[in-house]
């Protein structure tokens, strides 16, 4: 069975993957920047038209394709580095550091060493320290969690309480 350690950044090697791969793909599907009529079979180019363009025309249609590829694939990377920086937020050194605004699924009865707590949007955190709420009975309470100024913590905080929890993510 792979360690803790190896399933925590199986995600991460596979989300880094698939921001590389985002980026580059608009730019493969270019052909290293090939004119259109270089990227179709001659077929291709008369059936959609193009052969009945001047150079110039040619020319500006080639153009506009590849700044309109230098648009897209500039917001293509940058969605997919802020999609892979959110999903991934918590674990380890790795995603955004912004905190996690959600509300818990279901109820929440307090803190407790080794509990886990899911959030809406499909994050687990379990708690690794031994702060406790005790008393509270509360259905899907609204939370955040934050990293720590120094180091690479991370706190879980109930709306309304002043009590934190140390968490880690697990899923």
């Amino acid at each position: 069975m792979p360690s803790v350690t190896a399933r925590r950044l199986r995600p991460l090697a596979l989300a880094t993957t698939l921001l590389a791969t985002l980026a580059l793909a608009p730019a493969a599907f270019a052909q290293d920047g090939k004119p259109i009529e270089q990227q179709m079979t001659p077929e291709q180019f008369r059936a959609a038209g193009l052969d009945q363009l001047s150079a110039e025309q040619l020319a500006n249609l080639n153009a506009w394709l590849n700044r309109t590829l230098d648009v897209e694939t500039t917001k293509a990377a940058k969605l997919a580095k802020e999609k892979v920086e959110d999903e991934n937020r918590g674990f380890f050194d790795f995603g955004s550091s912004e905190p996690v605004r959600s509300r818990l699924q279901g109820p929440f009865h307090g803190f407790a060493k080794g509990r886990q707590y899911t959030l809406e949007n499909g994050q687990v955190w379990r708690q690794t320290d031994g702060a406790s709420l005790a008393g509270v009975e509360l259905d899907s309470p609204a939370v955040e969690v934050s990293p720590s100024l120094i180091g690479s913590a991370w706190y879980l905080k109930v709306e309304g309480y002043n009590t934190r929890a140390k968490v880690e993510r697990v899923k």
